[in-house]
């Protein structure tokens, strides 16, 4: 760029012998420039020389004032580079673990306390809670409560079942970082991403489910499969994230069918309990039919027994006493003739009569003895 413009400097025009015009402070530089060099030259010009330059009263006077000026900027300096190298110093709480990067690469893990790193831009640090549980809320949102319920996020809770039934899953997932140069390096959004995977796997196991078990008794496992899947997958991206629990908060048909799916459910619990009267009445009903009749066929059995055992005896009596009436009949005669008489009167009572007694009346016997009295004829006894 030229100066010469037409006889025109930068100042106006030029003045005759093609010299500049002045500036207008007067020539040269401005003044607060010109007085800054000059200061910097004396300084600069006293570290130089120790301090000792310049002449007579004017130059030591200047000398000293450099070697000061020399002395606060290496002052300066000076605690300028110490605090740079303080920068490194760094604690680590006691939920956290210290990630120490050189040049942006892991380089190692800082156990929780006190410790120091080379200063910024050679090293620098993270500190992510290794400790702390995390949560995540999947089809609802506890913040945004209102009357002390969470507001219902329908597309994050409505799922498919097994049995192609719609259900609404509310749940939470609890996590913590197991490994922080994974947590920090290999994936960018963690809690995006224990969302997405727990969403994704509760998904998959309620549609293997049918709608009544995770309605009622399935709860425990579909918990213990969301956690195992999950879990499978974030080892897989070596996401450094370790699911500690997975928790279901609620399990309802939609909203707009539930009123409905309650009366379904209160009549199968009714038609249920109806089943369960009627087995515990078959449970004593028959039971006791069936002792009944074996207590009939057992004691018809030993009726059975009584009687052929009574008839064999009466046969083997009645055989002994052939066998003797064939071997001495008046004797066997003359044994019947009196075991039947006695047979005869201990049944019967018998009333003697002396012949002295005259008018006895003759009546029939009211006694136990059951016994009837003939008339009484003198001197007879009946």
């Amino acid at each position: 760029m030229s100066w010469n413009n037409g006889g025109q400097g930068p100042w106006g025009p030029s003045r005759p012998g093609g010299k500049r015009p002045e500036p207008p402070w007067g020539g040269g530089l401005p003044p607060d420039l010109a007085a800054l060099i000059a200061r910097l030259r004396r300084l600069l010009g006293g570290m130089a020389d120790g301090g000792n330059g310049g002449g007579g009263r004017g130059g030591a006077r200047g000398g000293g004032e450099a070697w000061w000026g020399g002395r606060l900027w290496l002052a300066a300096a000076v605690v300028v580079v110490l605090l740079w190298l303080a920068s490194g110093l760094f604690r680590v709480q006691p939920d956290e673990e210290g990630v120490v990067l050189r040049f942006g690469a892991f380089a190692r893990l800082v156990p929780p306390g006190l410790s120091y790193h080379l200063p910024w831009p050679m090293e620098s640090v993270l500190r992510p809670a290794v400790t702390r549980i995390n949560r995540i809320e999947i089809g609802y949102r506890s913040h945004l409560a209102v009357e002390n319920e969470g507001r219902d996020v329908t597309e994050e809770s409505l799922m498919l079942t097994g049995d192609e039934n719609i259900i609404d899953i509310d749940f939470t997932v609890f996590w913590r970082v197991r490994s922080a140069p994974d947590y920090l390096f290999n994936i960018r959004h963690p809690a995006g991403t224990v969302k997405s995977v727990s969403e994704s796997v509760m998904r998959e196991v309620i549609g293997r489910t049918p709608i009544q078990p995770a309605l009622t008794g399935a709860r425990g496992a579909i918990e213990e499969a969301v956690q195992k899947g999950a879990q499978a997958i974030l080892d897989e991206y070596r996401s450094g994230i370790e699911i500690t629990q997975v928790q279901l908060q609620k399990v309802d048909p939609p909203p707009a069918v539930i009123d409905s799916f309650r009366d379904v459910q209160r009549a199968n619990t009714d038609a249920e309990r109806m089943r369960n009267e009627a087995e515990a009445y078959r449970n004593d009903i028959v039971p006791r039919a069936r002792g009944e009749a074996a207590r009939i066929v057992a004691e018809a059995d030993g009726a059975r027994q009584a009687a052929i055992a009574e008839a064999t005896g009466a046969a083997q009596r009645f055989g002994s006493v052939l066998a003797a009436y064939r071997a001495a009949k008046d004797i066997t005669l003359t044994r019947l003739y009196i075991e039947t008489m006695e047979a005869v009167m201990e049944k019967g009572g018998v009333v003697v009569i002396d012949p002295a007694v005259k008018g006895v009346l003759p009546l029939l016997s009211l006694g136990g003895s059951g016994a009837a009295m003939a008339p009484a004829a003198k001197g007879s006894v009946p």
